[in-house]
């Protein structure tokens, strides 16, 4: 007697054929109850609708720079973002500031029927929210937001809420820090006026003295002194000297606070142009995106996809069978070898 050939099978289209032949009441039996079983269940999963937003990143530039400087260097504001700046922007997505105030909004607690009262409730709202939202880099270099929900118009308004907290998010950040430059620049600008307010009155007075150009006024009356003495006029040249005297005495203070305030209002200029542009860094609210597509209500279901469902549990129901059948057959043909076979 062949013991290899009775002591199990071939595995071959014919042979698996008649297996299933063999045993296709049991088979069909157990595929039909899988059927009904995993259609029932299918109709208990809640459906699930998906909305999303796909956007591109804005080219991270600073825009009192771009609209208020010659500078050719400086980047488009109109321009789309690089890999750099979408790597940004899923960090934003991902922070846990967008995140709480779309949990907050929403009440996503309720929403997602967590109880407040268990042991770990942040954990599983945080797993829910991470399950049912996501962001993804697309390979034209977009950012894709996709929300799921158990209702189709909260999908879609989540989705689109999460596109506006971007830019709200991004902008308070840069404000933060916009905020602490502007007033940097501000005290040094007011500083900066007050010193030239003072030199100007400094000067103001003495002018007052009469002197309003040391140079060309030494110049003037050293020539008409000199003159008056050659000409025997001691008047005239008392008055040009008590005029030189005063000029003398002021006329150093006069050339250092005439060439300092020069220094401080063309410093001053360089400044104002600095603070220009702190101010709009600190009053702009330009968006960090271009939207592609808006999300919208779907119209039909995302998930469950029940046929799906079904036909893969009645596959592998049907195949699960078939081997333990299987099993079962080889396990009897061998102990009935093992009882038999030392008679052949």
């Amino acid at each position: 007697m062949n013991t290899e050939k009775d002591n199990g099978y071939s595995f071959n289209s014919p042979s698996v054929l008649l297996f299933i032949i063999k045993h296709r009441r049991i088979l069909i039996i157990v595929s039909v109850i899988a059927m009904v079983v995993s259609t029932i269940i299918s109709f208990l999963i809640e459906p699930r609708y998906k909305s999303s937003v796909v956007m591109f990143p804005a080219s991270s530039v600073s825009i009192s720079r771009s609209l208020l400087t010659d500078n050719s260097t400086e980047k488009d504001i109109l321009k789309f973002g690089e890999e750099e700046d979408v790597e940004q922007m899923l960090q934003v997505l991902y922070s846990d500031q967008i995140r709480d105030r779309v949990i907050k909004k929403y009440n996503l607690m309720k929403h997602y029927g967590i109880d407040s009262t268990d042991s770990y409730p942040l954990t599983s709202l945080y797993e829910k929210f991470d399950q049912n939202i996501t962001f993804r880099r697309t390979e034209y270099l977009s950012v894709k937001v996709e929300v799921l929900d158990i209702n189709a118009d909260t999908a879609a308004l989540i989705a689109n809420d999460i596109a506006a907290l971007l830019d709200s998010t991004i902008n308070r950040m840069q404000k933060e820090r916009a905020k602490k430059a502007f007033l940097i620049v501000e005290k040094e600008y007011i500083t900066l006026q007050n010193e030239i307010r003072d030199l100007e009155d400094s000067i103001t007075k003495i002018r007052a003295m009469g002197i309003s150009d040391y140079e060309s006024q030494t110049e003037v009356f050293n020539d008409a002194y000199a003159q008056a003495i050659a000409m025997g006029r001691i008047d005239g040249a008392k008055k040009l000297e008590d005029k030189l005297n005063v000029i003398a005495k002021y006329g150093g203070a006069y050339v250092s606070i005439r060439d300092l305030l020069m220094y401080e209002v063309k410093k001053l200029s360089e400044l104002q142009s600095k603070y220009a542009q702190a101010k709009v860094d600190l009053e702009q609210d330009l968006p960090h995106k271009f939207i592609v597509d808006n999300a919208y209500r779907a119209e039909k279901r995302s998930s469950p996809i029940r046929w799906l469902i079904v036909l893969l549990s009645m596959l592998s129901t049907f195949i699960l069978t078939m081997f333990l059948l299987l099993f079962i057959e080889s396990y009897k043909k061998q102990i009935k070898f093992n009882k038999y076979g030392k008679l052949f």
